[in-house]
């Protein structure tokens, strides 16, 4: 993809190119269940997945932060 602006800013940074296209694809068929992420039930397996996922990743997250400071 040509004409990427770099951004040196504060918060979200620039991602590798195909990180984005893994998100892209991620977007339009969730873990191959032919749903967008934002389509699926938040009764689902799969959301469920996602959001204890995303919880754990925060726990660690926070865990380092208070290890580091």
């Amino acid at each position: 993809m040509e004409n990427r602006i770099y951004n040196f800013n504060p918060g979200p940074a620039m991602q590798p190119l195909e990180v984005l296209q893994e998100a892209q694809a991620e977007f339009l068929n969730f873990a191959k269940s032919g749903m967008s992420i934002i389509e699926i039930s938040h009764r689902s397996k799969q959301y469920e997945q996602v959001h204890n996922q995303a919880k754990a990743e925060i726990g660690r997250a926070s865990c380092r932060e208070r290890v580091s400071a």
